[in-house]
């Protein structure tokens, strides 16, 4: 099975915890695209979703999905997203898309997290994927000076805009061994708009697609 066909499987495997009825959450890149076209099967169920950015929002749209204001639709039944990496305690890394401040945001407002990746996501500790920052663009230099005092090493992703109007740091070096208390730290750095470690809301279900089949581990 190609990596492909392996987040296609995962992707697909989500559609059982889509509430008919229920506005959700969905997230971005290669994996989530894969969701977002098996979703449109069964557009008539779903009154609309909320979108982690502009990219998802435009193919929601164009299978027939509304596209909804966070702001006006208040919980969300689930949110599905992918992961540059993830732990056995299901929590992750991401931003790779550099859409980590919108996902962070709608996963936070959703009552269950699915996380859709293939079983390579998968490692023991997180780290080995850079782990990004959205920074404000005047803090840029402080925020590389203050991640470099953690142990990392970061880089700017130059040519890179979020979806806010920020800039990215991506933090290679680090071993996470307590993602929960790095997440504090680097989110308090001034300047830091979000870092791309949910720790301190993982994701409740990981599927991870392989040629064995989907895997499905859930949160303790």
């Amino acid at each position: 099975m190609s990596q492909d066909a392996a987040k296609k499987a995962a992707a697909e495997a989500a559609l059982k915890y889509v509430e008919p009825g229920e506005i959700l959450g969905v997230g971005t890149g290669s994996t989530v695209n894969y969701f977002i076209d098996a979703l449109a099967k069964m557009k008539h169920d779903i009154p609309g979703a909320a979108s982690s950015s502009e990219a998802s929002s435009a193919r929601l749209k164009a299978v027939g999905i509304p596209v909804l204001d966070l702001n006006s639709v208040g919980s969300l039944s689930i949110y599905v997203d992918g992961a540059d990496e993830a732990n056995h305690q299901l929590q992750l890394i991401k931003g790779g898309g550099a859409a980590l401040t919108r996902e962070k945001i709608v996963a936070a407002a959703s009552r269950k997290f699915i996380c859709i990746a293939d079983e390579s996501k998968l490692v023991k500790v997180l780290g080995k994927f850079p782990l990004p920052v959205e920074v404000i663009p005047m803090a840029r230099s402080y925020v590389a000076r203050e991640l470099v005092k953690l142990g990392g090493m970061p880089s700017w992703r130059e040519n890179v805009i979020t979806d806010n109007g920020n800039v990215i740091l991506d933090v290679a070096g680090l071993s996470i061994t307590d993602a929960v208390k790095l997440e504090t730290e680097i989110g308090l750095i001034a300047g830091v708009v979000t870092v791309g470690l949910f720790a301190r809301r993982p994701a409740d279900v990981l599927l991870l697609g392989s040629p064995a089949g989907v895997r499905e581990l859930k949160a303790a």
